[in-house]
């Protein structure tokens, strides 16, 4: 009398921990996914907005700021304050690193939006070591429509 014996395949011997293991790794996937297209998403939509615009271009003007941080002047990490928009209304309060081959400093922006048109009350740069303060609306007037 001859036995054989039946092995079964390698899913089929681990099958009670595969699954429950693949569904909880799938699952955390999505949402790792999910969670970075919102972070995109909302800093591409802050990137993009007329203040951080702004800021950069008068930055990247003031034959000042880049003689003393180089060219290429560009963003130096992750912006930090506040960004409302609300149709043609919105306020922004924000931060932004910035760096060139010779330095680092910080682009403050501050203004509100009306009527779709943004009112800037300040804008400045504080130069990393130094704590120099440049004041980037220059002569303008404050308050004045951009």
């Amino acid at each position: 009398m001859e036995h054989t014996t039946e092995h079964k395949s390698w899913f089929g011997r681990n099958w009670g921990w595969v699954v429950p293991l693949g569904g909880c790794l799938t699952i955390i996937l999505l949402v790792i996914l999910f969670l970075g297209s919102l972070v995109f998403g909302v800093s591409k939509m802050v990137t993009s907005s007329d203040p951080y615009e702004s800021g950069l271009e008068r930055v990247r003007q003031d034959q000042y700021i880049v003689g003393i941080l180089g060219e290429p002047i560009e963003k130096d990490g992750i912006m930090q304050g506040s960004l409302s928009l609300e149709n043609d209304r919105g306020t922004a309060d924000i931060s932004i690193p910035i760096k060139g081959p010779k330095g680092k400093a910080r682009l403050y922006v501050v203004g509100t939006k009306q009527e779709d048109h943004w009112n800037y009350s300040e804008i400045y740069v504080i130069i990393d070591g130094t704590d120099e303060q440049i004041d980037l609306l220059g002569f303008e007037q404050q308050n004045s429509i951009f």
